[in-house]
Parts: C-alpha cells; sequence; structure tokens
C-alpha cells in the first residue's frame, strides 16, 4: 500500500514540471517587462513627469489617504507577488526533476542525470534572476509612492 503512495505522489509531481517551467518562462518575461516599465517611469520622473498617485489626486483631489494607499499597493501588486511567488516556483522546478535524476543516476544512466540536472539548475536560476528584478524594482516603487504620499499630504497641509 505504501509503495501505491508513494508511486501515485511520484507521477502526480511530475504533471507539474511542465506547468511550472512555463510558468516560469513567463515571469522571467514579466521580471523584464516590468524592468522596462520601471526604466520608462525613472525617465519621467526624471522629467518631472511619471507620478501616477499625485496626478490622480489632481484629477480627485477629495481622495481620502486611505484611497491613495490602496491605490499605491494596486500598483504594486503583481510585480510584488511575481517576486514572492517566482523563488517558490525555481524550487518546485527544481526538485521535480530530482527525483528521476536520482533514479537515472542508480541505475547509472548518467546521460538522463545531465538533463534532469540541467532543468532542475536552469529553472532555478531564472526563475532567481526574474525574482531579483521583481524584487528591486518593487522596493524602489514603494520609495517613489511613499515619497507621493508625502508630496500629496504636505500639498494638502499648504491649502488647507
Amino acid at each position: 500500500m505504501s509503495h501505491l503512495v508513494e508511486l501515485s505522489m511520484y507521477q502526480i509531481s511530475q504533471l507539474f514540471l511542465l506547468p511550472t517551467l512555463a510558468l516560469i518562462s513567463a515571469l522571467f518575461l514579466y521580471a523584464f517587462w516590468v524592468l522596462g516599465e520601471f526604466l520608462v517611469l525613472a525617465y519621467a520622473r526624471r522629467a518631472g513627469r511619471g507620478r501616477s498617485l499625485m496626478h490622480r489626486f489632481l484629477a480627485q483631489p477629495t481622495m481620502s489617504d486611505d484611497e491613495l494607499d490602496v491605490l499605491a499597493h494596486k500598483v504594486l501588486e503583481n510585480p510584488r507577488i511575481a517576486s514572492r511567488v517566482t523563488p517558490m516556483l525555481g524550487l518546485v522546478a527544481t526538485m521535480i526533476p530530482m527525483g528521476p535524476a536520482l533514479k537515472s543516476l542508480s541505475d547509472g544512466n548518467l546521460a538522463d542525470v545531465s538533463n534532469n540536472l540541467t532543468i532542475a539548475f536552469s529553472a532555478v536560476i531564472l526563475a532567481l534572476i526574474a525574482a531579483s528584478i521583481t524584487y528591486w524594482v518593487v522596493n524602489v516603487r514603494r520609495r517613489w509612492l511613499a515619497e507621493e504620499i508625502l508630496e500629496i499630504q504636505a500639498l494638502r497641509g499648504a491649502r488647507a
């Protein structure tokens, strides 16, 4: 009975390899999209534009601080989730091929060991690069949004 459970768990885990690799690939591309968006925004900020919260506040000056805070969180939500989920997917994509690699090693099939380890390490490297990019962008943009909220509060104080 225990062998059946172990075999079932192994087979189920193998089903998740391709979807995990596809997600890592998508998140890797998304990280570069986020980086490009960040660079465009940084260029706009140097020119005195690219302040999404300030723009929204000037269009709707009755927005409360809580509404601005929610808007700031919404702006950062997707890249923040990507920065947290991508390393977990990298670990999953590393561990799934390890089972077949170890089995191939015990069978003496070094070519399959090499193929499985190549998949495992390539996936984790791409996942960590994507997570690093999105983590950095999220942290800088969080500071930018906090600065905008302070500017809005100062603007409100000057109007009152």
